[in-house]
């Protein structure tokens, strides 16, 4: 049996998935103050009845990490920056301890000027002074060669509980979206930390054996123990989930809109002939664009507990939440209620939605029906307005699924599927756009999506035979090789180095690794060759374990 749960912003979904399809589903409350707590109901509600020593796999999505840069619950983090001539490092600082320290490595990976190293002492100092526990170490070019960012690390060994290498965290080369992903892996280590620790108590009090899991933004998983260094990958993941759980529902070769309407947002996702988007260079977190690969998505506020208003007659519904909607034991009306009003949802006590809905209406001297009624047709335009947004930005330039560029192709979306508790009632109102498809299991989805995606790994190697060296940053490799390197060498060692890091760090192997780039190109030095770049890249592509082969059921029901 898979068990995957979901922390969602407003509500915690599990589901425990066996050969014959979802055993059973689970779904509570977020408490946000006891994130633990969430889970640890889910697990025992989930499993009860069922002998938990058949479960083979946990997988996890969390919010933890999301909220926290969301809300600004940031650990003070010493970040020091190294690099070189041809830009300014000034304009990529985050935080507020932040040092600029001279140093330069070249695009080749040959030092040009040595670290200041009395700089970043005086660095510490400071840092050490502030009480700062978290550091994160960056030297542009530090993919090619990593031993700035290693002497910065050493530097600061002895007065931290944590430090991010720039180069661990990608082979990609940007400087500024490195910058960002080190200080937000950093910032947030602690308190993911923290929740992970608990998680593994409860699992294990459970009596469950398992491996677990945690679900990244690109919709593919990594080992719990590998998350604990890269907590930054487990950032979106949400959404992932979703997506994830559409593909693992329903049956999609065309160009598709995909909607997640919860609590409190709506999560809007594209896909191009049945592949999902991705997020090619990464995402942006706090308005810093990052390395972090995601699927491709956008979140607007609109859900279920979005608060109802009325200004001058017009009635609107969110971003604001204050709170759950009045069925559910809040104390303002919300989107849902409007829904159980109409009578298109049954959602909670829906005589304390009528009581919220008919209140609102006389207050302002509006009938009950009509405010009802405004409301989600307030919701529905919004959503129909920020899907043809996002439509006429990813239709303005190249797209990319998770499995190709597709260059030149336009998205026009012949499908809609909903998913989410108001699935099916928002779903009625969305008449005169493309088919509209509520799938089974609807309102956990992302559970799903979340039990059954497995393990995504990238790596890079690359090889200067002028130099003499071989490397594969994220895996922490470095190994000298002669001018008699070759390409299939360079294909041997990488898809080797890759899947022996994989099997000790508990990933998955079944489905890979495999070689997805294969580069090389003369090195000339003085209109002479002076060696061989070449550089092979490396993945296991998102996916699922198992396709629960269940067809999506047309239209709104």
């Amino acid at each position: 049996m898979l068990l995957g749960i979901d922390v969602g912003g407003t509500h915690t979904d599990a589901v425990l998935v066996g050969d014959e399809g979802v055993l059973k589903s689970f779904k509570t409350r977020t408490d946000r103050g006891n994130l633990l707590g969430s889970v640890t109901t889910a697990l025992a509600e989930v499993t009860s009845g069922f002998d938990v020593k058949k479960i083979t796999n946990i997988n996890l999505s969390t919010t933890l990490s999301t909220n926290a840069i969301v809300e600004q619950k940031l650990e003070k983090t010493g970040l020091f920056i190294s690099s070189g001539p041809g830009i300014n490092p000034e304009n990529f600082i985050m935080g507020d301890c932040a040092f600029v320290v001279p140093g330069s490595i070249d695009h080749r990976g040959t030092e040009t000027l040595k670290i200041d190293m009395k700089m970043v002492q005086n660095g510490l100092s400071e840092c050490k002074a502030n009480g700062v526990r978290v550091y994160a170490a960056v030297s542009k070019f530090s993919t090619r060669n990593k031993d700035h960012e290693e002497q910065m690390a050493s530097a600061a060994a002895g007065q931290s509980d944590f430090i991010t290498q720039g180069y661990r965290l990608s082979s990609q080369l940007s400087f500024p979206r490195r910058v960002a992903t080190a200080y937000y892996n950093s910032a947030v280590w602690r308190i993911y930390n923290s929740f992970t620790d608990a998680v593994m108590k409860a699992v294990s009090q459970s009596g469950i054996s398992a491996p677990v899991n945690i679900l990244k933004a690109d919709g593919g998983t990594m080992p719990v123990q590998v998350s604990r260094d890269i907590p930054v990958e487990s950032i979106l993941s949400g959404p992932a989930a979703s997506i994830m759980g559409i593909i693992a529902l329903c049956d999609i070769d065309h160009d598709s809109v995909i909607l997640d309407i919860g609590g409190t947002t709506t999560d809007i996702a594209v896909f191009a002939s049945g592949a999902p988007l991705i997020e090619r260079e990464g995402i942006k977190l706090g308005g810093s664009p990052t390395l972090v690969r995601s699927l491709q998505n956008r979140s607007i506020g609109i859900g279920g507990d979005s608060v109802l208003a009325v200004t001058e007659g017009n009635v609107t519904a969110g971003p604001e939440r204050k709170g759950p909607c009045m069925a559910d034991g809040g104390d303002v009306p919300a989107l849902i209620d409007a829904l159980n009003f109409l009578g298109t949802s049954d959602f909670g006590d829906t005589a304390r939605s009528n009581d919220g809905i008919r209140q609102l209406a006389a207050s302002a001297k509006m009938k009950p029906e009509l405010l009802a009624q405004q409301a989600l047709e307030y919701a529905v335009a919004t959503i129909r307005r920020a899907i043809d947004s996002m439509l006429e930005e990813i239709n303005s330039k190249p797209v990319y699924t998770i499995h190709e560029m597709l260059e030149g192709k336009k998205i026009v979306p012949e499908k809609i599927y909903i998913i989410g508790g108001p699935a099916r009632a928002v779903a009625k109102a969305m008449t005169g756009m493309s088919e509209i498809t509520v799938p089974e299991y609807f309102e956990v989805a992302n559970a799903i999506g979340a039990a059954l995606a497995r393990t995504t790994f990238e790596t890079e190697l690359f090889s200067d035979t002028g130099r003499g060296v071989m490397t594969m940053p994220n895996l922490g490799i470095e190994e000298r090789v002669d001018r008699r390197y070759s390409i299939e060498d360079a294909k041997h060692d990488a898809l080797e180095h890759t899947r022996r890091f994989m099997e000790k760090t508990g990933y998955d192997t079944s489905a890979g690794p495999e070689l997805v780039e294969v580069s090389a190109f003369r090195i000339l030095n003085d209109y002479s060759s002076s060696g061989c770049d070449i550089r092979v890249k490396c993945q296991v592509k998102p996916g699922l374990i198992k396709n629960l082969h269940a067809k999506a059921k047309g239209g709104a029901k």
